[in-house]
């Protein structure tokens, strides 16, 4: 039998610790003859785009963002870069809600990179971020429009896994999100939140909600009766706000329940596309599976 000093050493530790995906898509969106298409397509690493789809017809070009490993861990980076040509429409959404891990003391992110040319449109509806209880995530959005681009984007996070019962005891939560147009700041917003912080409980914080989402719509001045419509919609057990700034509308909302902050968004969707858009809403056929 041989002897256990000379036996072959274990392989080392790292050889079974997380890869770190550093993932990075790439999309362009052009305008041929009244049809909103694809033009450009380029990934590096497991960040994909399905076929694109035109369910309401030629204008509006529609494609799911799908990360193939289906959670972010800790030291991922997810980058994706959207050009809007001019005249071009589309709709971007996610097939299931986004997982973010336990970060095991590394931060984790997702940066947006939106250039939308003269009189394009671009929607960006991702369904919510689930961070696992130790998730430490960054968020990060740069956003440039023409000067009659439009642009309506929401985000939802929720803190803990709700079906398990999970809470968020601790992690990091970071926001940068900046939006231009014709290269002046429109809009300007930062968060930086552990889950020990007291804004998690005090009432001029979450007041103890898990869940909490922003739908911005950049567009120009909304009108009253539009605006008056979206505040008459008040979900249950929730905190909700409407801001009408001249050039951005913000709609927030802070509850308990993310399929609830879903609805909700939507709800504003089907009664703001119309203004913005000048067409109903068609909601992406992804949402029904």
């Amino acid at each position: 039998m041989d002897d256990i000093n000379s036996a072959t050493p274990l392989p080392s530790l790292s050889k079974f610790q997380h890869k770190r995906w550093q993932a990075r898509l790439e999309l362009g969106f052009a305008l041929r003859e009244q049809r909103s298409y694809l033009a450009h397509r380029l990934h590096n690493g497991p960040l994909v785009v399905q076929k694109s789809l035109h369910p309401e017809g030629d204008a509006i070009c529609h494609a799911v963002i799908v990360h193939p490993p289906g959670g972010v861990a800790g030291g991922d980076a997810l980058q994706l870069q959207v050009n809007v040509g001019e005249g071009a429409q589309a709709l971007l959404t996610t097939p299931g809600a986004g997982k973010w891990y336990k970060a095991n003391g590394t931060l984790a992110s997702q940066d947006l990179k939106f250039t939308l040319a003269a009189g394009s449109g671009l929607e960006w509806l991702p369904q919510e971020n689930i961070l696992f209880d130790a998730a430490e995530v960054r968020f990060g959005a740069e956003i440039d429009l023409a000067a009659d681009a439009r642009f309506a984007a929401w985000d939802i996070a929720c803190l803990g896994r709700q079906a398990q019962q999970e809470a968020w005891q601790t992690g990091v939560y970071q926001l940068k999100q900046q939006i231009r147009r014709d290269g002046r700041l429109i809009w300007n917003e930062r968060a930086h939140m552990r889950a020990a912080d007291v804004l998690t409980s005090s009432r001029i914080g979450l007041g103890g909600s898990v869940v909490f989402g922003t739908f911005l719509v950049c567009a120009g001045a909304v009108p009253a009766e539009v605006v008056q419509a979206c505040r008459e919609l008040v979900p249950a057990d929730a905190k909700t706000g409407i801001t009408a700034l001249p050039e951005v509308l913000a709609i927030r909302y802070v509850g308990q329940a993310s399929q609830q902050a879903r609805q909700y968004f939507e709800q504003c969707w089907q009664l703001l596309r119309p203004w913005y858009y000048g067409r109903a809403a068609i909601r992406p056929r992804i949402w029904n599976t």
